[in-house]
C-alpha cells in the first residue's frame, strides 16, 4: 500500500480497524455469554479488505 493515502481510503481503513476489535467484556456479561465473539473479526493475513 502506498505511503500517501487519500482521505476516503483512510476513512475506510479506519472504519475497518474499529470493526475488528473484540467484543467488550461488559457486553459478554450483560448478554450472559450469548455474544462472545465478533462475527466481523478479521485477521490481516487471512482476510483482505476490498477497498
Amino acid at each position: 500500500m502506498s505511503k500517501h493515502k487519500t482521505l476516503p481510503l483512510k476513512l475506510r481503513l479506519g472504519k475497518a480497524m474499529r470493526r475488528t476489535s473484540p467484543v467488550p467484556a461488559w457486553v459478554i456479561v450483560r448478554t450472559n455469554s450469548k455474544f462472545r465473539t465478533n462475527p466481523i473479526r478479521r485477521e490481516w493475513r487471512r482476510n483482505k479488505l476490498k477497498v
